[in-house]
C-alpha cells in the first residue's frame, strides 16, 4: 500500500487517528441512521406493521444513505493523494469506515435487528411514552390534521395563500349549467 500511496511506512499509526477516524464515523453514522429510522418510523404510525415498515425504511433511505457514502468516501478519498502521511492515514481510513457503516451496518445489521426485535423497538419508558402521548411528538402529522377542519374555508385572496401541498376541504360549487 505504501508503495501505491506513495510514502515510507514507519511502522505505527498516529495515536489521534483512530480517535479521530471514530468521532467523525460517529457524527457520519448517526446521520444515516435518522434518514433511515424517520423512514421506518413513519410507515410504522402509518400502518403498524413492523417487517413492512422496516422493508419500506430502508427501501426509501437506502439511496439516500448510499449517495451520502459515496460522496463522502469520495471527498475522503481525495486526503489519500495528499504529501503529509497524517492526511493520507486518515482518508483511507475514513472511506473504509463510511463504506462499511453505510454497508455492512445500515443496509445489513439495522435492518436485520429491528426485524428480529419486533414491536419491541417501539417500546419506550413509562414517563417518556406519557411525554409523547401527552404532547403528541410525532414524525407526521396526527390524523386528526387531515381530517376536514370545522373552519370556514378561505375566501377571497386568502385562498390563494394556503400553504404550499394543503388540500382543499371544500367541494367545487356547481357552474351556471349545475355541472361541476
Amino acid at each position: 500500500m505504501s508503495g501505491l500511496l506513495g510514502f515510507t511506512p514507519s511502522g505505527s499509526i498516529e495515536p489521534s487517528i483512530p480517535i479521530l477516524m471514530f468521532c467523525v464515523a460517529f457524527g457520519l453514522s448517526m446521520d444515516y441512521e435518522v434518514f433511515m429510522l424517520s423512514r421506518v418510523k413513519e410507515e410504522y404510525d402509518r400502518t403498524g406493521d413492523n417487517v413492512g415498515a422496516v422493508a419500506a425504511g430502508l427501501e426509501r433511505g437506502g439511496p439516500l444513505i448510499t449517495s451520502a457514502a459515496v460522496i463522502l468516501a469520495a471527498s475522503f478519498a481525495t486526503y489519500a493523494s495528499s504529501g503529509i502521511v497524517f492526511l493520507k492515514m486518515l482518508g483511507l481510513g475514513m472511506v473504509v469506515v463510511i463504506l462499511v457503516d453505510a454497508t455492512l451496518i445500515r443496509a445489513v445489521l439495522v435492518p436485520v435487528f429491528m426485524r428480529l426485535a419486533g414491536h419491541a423497538n417501539w417500546w419506550a419508558p413509562a414517563p417518556l411514552r406519557a411525554l409523547h402521548d401527552r404532547f403528541g411528538i410525532s414524525e407526521s402529522e396526527p390524523e386528526s390534521a387531515s381530517a376536514p377542519s370545522s373552519k370556514p374555508p378561505l375566501k377571497g385572496p386568502a385562498a390563494l395563500l394556503k400553504p404550499a401541498g394543503s388540500v382543499s376541504t371544500r367541494s367545487p360549487e356547481p357552474g351556471p349549467s349545475g355541472r361541476l
